[in-house]
C-alpha cells in the first residue's frame, strides 16, 4: 500500500507505536488539529481493507484497533517500512548515496521519488551534495537517457566509501535501517562480531572498539559485494607481521561460507592491510625500525622546535607515542586507507594551538614524501602533540595575580604575612614590599590589588586590610580578588588595539585582505616581506576558519618581529575557501612572545563558545569591539 503523502506515511508509523491526542500530533507534525482530523480520516479510508483502522478514544487520543489480524498482518508484511523513508535532506543524501553504492542497475530519480514521497526536483537538487561526496573516492555518476543513472568507479573506492558512510552513520544511531537493511545484509554485523573478536585474540592483534568496529563493517561490506558477484581483482600488498597474515587467512576462511562464493587472494591481501592499518602497536620505541616512522617523528619534532621555539626532541615518552602512532599510519596512507577521527572538529576548535604547530609540521614533511596524510590522521598526531606540549611548557598561559603587599610592622611580620597568603592561595605573585611611606610616594599600582595591614588611601588599585594573624572573612575577600580571572582580560588589553582594528564595508577578496593586513603591518616594521607568502601559504593547506565565521589566519612558524593581532570586521562578508568569514583576526607572533602568546587562542576559542560573531561583527568602532569582547570573557 502506498501513501498519497510521505506525513500520511509518517502518521500511520506513529500511531502504530503509541496512542497520542490530536493536540500533540498537531504539534510533531506542524499542521493544525483540523489537519489531523482529516489525515486519519484519509488514512482510515485506504486501510479499509486491511482489517485496521484509528479510533478516538476520549482522554486518550487516537488508537490502533484491529478488527482483522489476519489482514492487518499480511499488511505489514507487504508494506515497506515507513522507518526506511527519508525525512530530511541529510537522510535522502545517505539513502542515494546508499543506493547507488550497492545497486547493480541504473537508477531513475522519478522511481526514487514515488518511492520517498518527495518531488524529482527536491532529489535533483540532493543529487549535488552526493556527486560531490562520491568525488571524494574518484567515483563518478554517469546518466543515460532512458536507463538512468548508475555509479562508476573502482572496486576498492566504491567499498572504502560505503564503509566510511556506514561508519558516519553508526556514530549517531547504530539502529539507522541503512545500517540494518538497506546497505548490509541482515543481521550480519552481530553474525561478525563473535568471528571477529575471536580471530583477533586468538592471534593478539590490538585494536581499539572503534577500529573493531569498523572492521566489522568492512567485512559486512565485502560479503556483500563478494556474494553479487564484484570481487577485488589486481590487489597486492607489502608484507605484513606474521599475525596479521595469519589471522587475515582465518578470517576468509570464516567469511567464505557467508560470502557463498571463493574468495580471491586479492581480497585476503586488501584484508590484511585494513588489520594492519588498526592494529595498536605494543612494542617498546627500540623495536619500531620503519625508516619513514623515525624521519617522520624526528622531522616533526626538529620542525616545531625550529619554527615555534617548543623544544620537545628529548622527551622520549612523545617519542615512542608517535613512532607506535606513526607506524601503522604510514600503512594507512601508503593504501589510502581512512580511519575517521570523530573527533576532529573539537580538536581544531578547542586545541587550535596544537593544531597549527603540528599541521605545518606535517605539511613541510609532506613536500618531501609521496604520502598525503589526511586531516583526520593529523588530528591523531595533535592529540601526542598537544600533551608534549603541556608535560615541557604553560601552553594554558594563565595570568596569577600580581599583589602589592604593604607592611610597616617590620620584615618579619611581611614574610610571615607572604608566607601565609601563599599558603592559602598558591597562584598569587607577591611582587614586592613596600612600607607605609614608600607606598605614599607611588603614582600608580602596576599590580591587580594591594594587602596592607594598615587603612590605606586606594590610589587606581583595590586595597584590602589584613591583620597579621587574618580572621576568615579577611581571607575570603582577599580570595574574592585572587579568583578573578585576569588571564583573558590581560590578552585583549596586551594584543588588541585600535591601531589594528579595521571595518571593511565594501566587498573584498580574501587575497586582496591579506595583502593589505601585511603589507601595513610591514610598514610599521612588525614583519618582514616573507610574512605574506608564508600566510598564503598556511591557507591554502587548510582553511583558517574556526567556525561560526570567525577565521584566524597567520603564518607558518613565528615570523613576526613583535606580537600583534589584526582585528578586521567584514559585516558584507568575505569568501573563505566554501564558508563566509565576517570577523577575521590575523595572528603576528614573534618567537620572543610565543609562549604567553599563544594562550590568545583561548580567547578566539572564548568566542565561539559564546557566540559571540554577530556582535562582534557589528561593533561599529573599536571601543564597541573591545566592549563586546569584554563581556563575553567576563561570563567564562
Amino acid at each position: 500500500m502506498r501513501f498519497p503523502n510521505q506525513r500520511l506515511a509518517r502518521l500511520f508509523a506513529t500511531l502504530q507505536n503509541e496512542t497520542l491526542p490530536q493536540d500533540e500530533l498537531a504539534r510533531r507534525f506542524a499542521v493544525s488539529t483540523r489537519t489531523v482530523r482529516t489525515d486519519i480520516t484519509t488514512l482510515n479510508e485506504l486501510l479499509a481493507d486491511h482489517g485496521v483502522r484509528f479510533v478516538l478514544n476520549r482522554g486518550e487520543g487516537y488508537q490502533l484497533k484491529i478488527e482483522d489480524a489476519k489482514r492487518y498482518g499480511r499488511l505489514q508484511h507487504q508494506s515497506p517500512s515507513p522507518l526506511r523513508i527519508p525525512r530530511s535532506s541529510t537522510a535522502r543524501v545517505r539513502y542515494l548515496l546508499t543506493r547507488f553504492l550497492t545497486s547493480a542497475f541504473s537508477l531513475k530519480l522519478e522511481d526514487l521519488a514515488d518511492e520517498w514521497f518527495v518531488s524529482r526536483a527536491t532529489l535533483q537538487s540532493d543529487m549535488a551534495e552526493v556527486r560531490e561526496h562520491l568525488a571524494r573516492y574518484q567515483l563518478v555518476i554517469e546518466t543515460r537517457p532512458r536507463y538512468g543513472m548508475k555509479l562508476f568507479g573502482s572496486e576498492m573506492a566504491i567499498r572504502t566509501c560505503l564503509t566510511d558512510l556506514l561508519y558516519e552513520i553508526a556514530q549517531q544511531d547504530v539502529d539507522d535501517p541503512l545500517l540494518n537493511q538497506e546497505a548490509l545484509n541482515s543481521g550480519i554485523l552481530v553474525t561478525l562480531q563473535p568471528l571477529l573478536n575471536h580471530c583477533l585474540s586468538h592471534f593478539n592483534i590490538r585494536v581499539t572498539d572503534d577500529g573493531e568496529f569498523y572492521l566489522r563493517l568492512y567485512c559486512a561490506v565485502a560479503i556483500r559485494r563478494i556474494s553479487e558477484g564484484y570481487p577485488l581483482s589486481d590487489f597486492s600488498a607489502d608484507d605484513v607481521d606474521t599475525e596479521v597474515r595469519d589471522a587475515a587467512r582465518h578470517l576468509i576462511t570464516l567469511l567464505r561460507p557467508l560470502a557463498g562464493k571463493a574468495i580471491s587472494p586479492s581480497e585476503e591481501a586488501y584484508l590484511r592491510i585494513n588489520i594492519a592499518a588498526r592494529r595498536i602497536e605494543e612494542i617498546s620505541p627500540d623495536a619500531i625500525s620503519p625508516d619513514d616512522g623515525e624521519s617522520l617523528v624526528n622531522y616533526i619534532l626538529s620542525y616545531i622546535n625550529t619554527h615555534y621555539n617548543f623544544n620537545l626532541l628529548d622527551d622520549n615518552q612523545l617519542r615512542a607515542d608517535l613512532l607506535t602512532h606513526i607506524k601503522t599510519m604510514i600503512t594507512r596512507v601508503r593504501y589510502q586507507i581512512n580511519i575517521p577521527n570523530p573527533l576532529l572538529a573539537n580538536i581544531k576548535q578547542h586545541y587550535p594551538m596544537a593544531w597549527d604547530v603540528t599541521l605545518a609540521a606535517v605539511s613541510s614533511w609532506g613536500k618531501y614524501t609521496p604520502y598525503a596524510i589526511s586531516e583526520n590522521e593529523i588530528g591523531f598526531l595533535v592529540l601526542h602533540i598537544g600533551v608534549g606540549l603541556e608535560r615541557h611548557y604553560n601552553v594554558g598561559y594563565q595570568r596569577h595575580p600580581q599583589i602589592l603587599l604593604v607592611c610597616d610592622s617590620g620584615n618579619s611580620t611581611a614574610r610571615m604575612i607572604q608566607a601565609m597568603l601563599m599558603r592559602k592561595y598558591p597562584q598569587i605573585v607577591v611582587t614586592s614590599i613596600l612600607s607605609l611611606r614608600e607606598y605614599e610616594q607611588q603614582e600608580n599600582i602596576e599590580e591587580d590589588f594591594v594587602v596592607s595591614t594598615a587603612r590605606l588611601g586606594e590610589k587606581n588599585k583595590p586595597v584590602v586590610v589584613m591583620s597579621p594573624f587574618p580572621t576568615e572573612y579577611q581571607l575570603e575577600q582577599i580570595g574574592k580578588l585572587v579568583l578573578v580571572d585576569r588571564t583573558r582580560p590581560y590578552m585583549l588589553e596586551k594584543f588588541f588595539d585600535a591601531n589594528h582594528f579595521l571595518i571593511i564595508d565594501r566587498p573584498m577578496t580574501q587575497a586582496e585582505l591579506f595583502r593589505t593586513l601585511c603589507d601595513k603591518l610591514e610598514k610599521e616594521g612588525a614583519v618582514d616581506q616573507e610574512f605574506h607568502a608564508s600566510v598564503v601559504e598556511r591557507e591554502a593547506i587548510v582553511s583558517t576558519m574556526l567556525g561560526e565565521g570567525i577565521a584566524l589566519p597567520h603564518s607558518l612558524g613565528l615570523l613576526a618581529k613583535k606580537s600583534v593581532v589584526y582585528t578586521v570586521l567584514a559585516p558584507q562578508g568575505i569568501s573563505w575557501g566554501d564558508e563566509t568569514a565576517s570577523v577575521i583576526f590575523l595572528l603576528a607572533i614573534s618567537k620572543s612572545e610565543y609562549e604567553e602568546a599563544m594562550a590568545i587562542y583561548d580567547l578566539f576559542v572564548t568566542f565561539l563558545r559564546e557566540r559571540a560573531m554577530p556582535r562582534l561583527r557589528d561593533s561599529q568602532d573599536f571601543a564597541s569591539f573591545k566592549q563586546v569582547a569584554a563581556e563575553c570573557l567576563s561570563r567564562m
